[in-house]
């Protein structure tokens, strides 16, 4: 098996999980959040943790349609700390990550709201 490809950019990570999406590839979706990350989703709820994000996604991912490539927001960095954001094309209303350089220099993702929408 080939290594995948890491984010050397906080916005990487958006494309990659876009690419690896597509590819109906949950596991490395899941490759890209630390250990402990926190996932708003789905709506309501929090999955906590890489091997729950990577499970929900295996069984998300065979109903789900293609997703599209969204332009990112400018980033916002402190340090090994980021957020990411984009427009979302959907109409959920924004999406925003916060993510952490690693000690390799590559980023993942911390924190993970894909779907911000207006209460009640």
């Amino acid at each position: 098996m080939t290594e995948r490809e890491r984010a050397v950019r906080p916005e990487d990570l958006t494309r990659l999980f876009v690419e690896r999406a597509n590819a109906k590839d949950a596991e490395g979706i899941a490759l890209l959040y630390e250990q402990d990350a926190v996932m708003a989703y789905p709506p309501g709820q929090q999955t906590v943790g890489r091997d729950a994000i990577r499970k929900l996604w295996e069984a998300a991912l065979p109903q789900l349609p293609a997703f599209e490539q969204e332009p990112p927001l400018p980033t916002l960095i402190s340090g090994e700390l980021a957020l990411t954001s984009t427009p979302p094309r959907d109409g959920a209303g924004a999406r925003a990550q916060v993510v952490r350089r690693q000690s390799d220099g590559t980023w993942l993702r911390v924190l993970d709201q894909p779907e911000f929408v207006s209460p009640g």
